[in-house]
């Protein structure tokens, strides 16, 4: 099976890094594969080019080393339009501000489907109305961004991402600024999507419990080198944490889910 996305021997450096004396950030020969119907966590301390590695998927940026493969193809290969059909970026923060409503919001979505058109057609609005159904938001169709809570917002960014029907949905700190209810609500709707619309999932996430819950597989990143990819068990290891991140942790099974679960070890001994 051909892969859905597959970075080969990926590397980048910002403009400008080696003139810096601070040792500048690189991402180096990173290479990884996204198998159709994954859902992929991405962690890291800040800095470890978590973000870098969206960006370059995306095509915001170009890698200066190696290349990144779409469906077998080249990504700069792709055109624009083409490639927002089948990568869907939520980002992580939106504007509440935006003078629009939840229903323009996730018609907004469906943009690559028609980049020339200007008005919205039956086959979009059927979309849009999919989408806000799969994440719970219908009811709000007609409600103004600014109204909603932060849970609620977040559902409806979700919600146009899935407008634009894509095979791959990116995901920048999905639980960012949320609480406990949000969070739980957010990691089953992504689950959810994962399972019942066959969406494949790339979530980049600091929240290491959050990401060893919903995902099949976790890369870990740090100073923009890939330092371990595989299970959440292979990965969540106390030794390769604590080395990552500078801190010393534990890490035990849930009891309900049985999946790793990181807890930080306090320097006066405390959990």
């Amino acid at each position: 099976m051909t892969p859905l996305v597959e970075f080969r021997a990926v590397g980048f450096a910002y403009p400008g890094a080696g003139r810096s004396r601070a040792r500048p950030f690189r991402l180096t020969s990173v290479s990884f594969a996204i198998e159709p119907g994954e859902i992929v966590g991405v962690i890291g301390p800040n800095s470890s080019g978590k973000t870098t590695l969206i960006r370059l998927l995306t095509r915001v940026l170009e890698p200066v080393e190696g290349e990144i493969a779409l469906e077998g193809k080249r990504l700069q290969n792709w055109g624009r339009a083409e490639l927002a059909r089948r990568v869907a970026v939520v980002p992580q923060g939106v504007p509440r501000e935006f003078p629009f409503t939840v229903e323009e919001l996730v018609l907004m979505g469906r943009y690559p489907h028609a980049p020339g058109r200007y008005f919205e057609n039956p086959a979009d609005v059927s979309a849009a109305r999919a989408a806000m159904d799969a994440t719970g938001v219908r009811h709000l169709a007609s409600q103004a961004l600014a109204s909603l809570g932060g849970g609620e917002t977040q559902r409806a960014v979700i919600a146009r991402a899935l407008a634009q029907e894509p095979r791959l949905l990116v995901l920048d700190e999905p639980t960012a600024h949320l609480d406990l209810r949000y969070q739980a609500e957010t990691a089953a709707l992504l689950r959810r999507l994962n399972r019942e619309r066959g969406v494949t999932i790339l979530l980049v996430s600091h929240d290491l419990n959050l990401a060893a819950e919903v995902s099949d597989r976790l890369l870990l990143l740090a100073e923009g080198r890939l330092v371990r990819l595989g299970t959440p068990d292979e990965v969540l290891e106390e030794s390769t944490l604590t080395a990552v991140f500078g801190c010393e942790v534990t890490v035990e099974k849930s009891p309900t889910t049985h999946r790793p679960h990181v807890q930080l070890v306090w320097p006066d001994g405390r959990r």
